[in-house]
């Protein structure tokens, strides 16, 4: 039988290897195609693949398990839940693949892209800049299809005319960047804040007008410090919340 085969990752030694792992394989859970296999490969060749050991990796799955992505069943092996739940809190730890997880597994519709003046209040992000290139993404519940949170992406020029648009309907911009484009990440920096619902949020969430939602500003920095992309993306307050895991070491 087939296995799935997940996406691989570049571990930093300064964070918990199964974290790092956990997030990059539910990255690759989440953003699979329909017709991808749902079987894993054994607990031996994903610690292969991922290079770490056999316990690492059990504690990783076991981290899936218990979130409701996988199942495990004793001869038969380990399977992705087709009918997870996508909703639950988000860890963030320091990991690029924990942003790529956070983005992943819901249904994507491009609204639009093209290039745009650089927004006054993105100026300092793109102080070279006259223009970047813009994304915007509405997300949704893969069962119900109601809408959860609508994305806009601003991009450096140079990098938006390698992006092909129909990547960002299956993959977030961090994984497009890094697995697709190529890009070399340094850092990501994020901001999460308490809004009120404007009224185009409104009507993409179809939540009342005014009514919470957190609001979301994710800046993408390259090797050389520059802000290579900056997304700013509206969450439905009542579906979503976010749990931040500061290493005191």
């Amino acid at each position: 039988m087939t296995s799935f085969a997940p996406d691989s990752i570049v571990l930093n030694r300064k964070l918990p290897l199964w974290y790092q792992v956990s997030q990059s394989l539910r990255a690759s859970i989440l953003g699979r195609s329909p017709q991808d296999p749902l079987r894993l490969p054994t607990e031996e060749r994903l610690a292969g693949h991922y290079g770490v050991s056999v316990l690492t990796m059990r504690q990783a799955l076991k981290e899936l398990e218990d979130e409701g992505l996988i199942t495990r069943h004793r001869r038969r092996g380990t399977f992705i839940e087709p009918s997870a739940q996508r909703g639950a809190p988000v860890r963030l730890l320091g990991s690029v693949d924990t942003i790529v997880a956070q983005q992943s597994g819901m249904t994507t519709e491009l609204l639009d892209h093209g290039s745009v003046p650089v927004p006054a209040e993105l100026a300092e992000y793109f102080p070279d800049l006259a223009e970047v290139g813009t994304y915007h993404r509405l997300r949704g519940d893969e069962k119900t299809g109601e809408p959860t949170n609508h994305a806009r992406n601003y991009v450096r020029p140079e990098l938006a005319a390698r992006i092909d648009p129909q990547d960002l309907v299956r993959w977030p911009m961090t994984k497009v960047l890094r697995d697709v484009v190529g890009v070399r990440i340094s850092r990501i920096t994020d901001t999460v804040e308490a809004r009120l619902a404007d009224p185009e949020t409104a009507r993409l969430l179809q939540v009342p007008l005014l009514s919470p939602i957190l609001h979301y500003t994710g800046i993408v920095h390259g090797e050389d410090g520059r802000a290579l992309d900056v997304a700013r993306i509206h969450y439905r307050g009542d579906r979503f919340s976010f749990t931040v895991t500061l290493d005191a070491h």
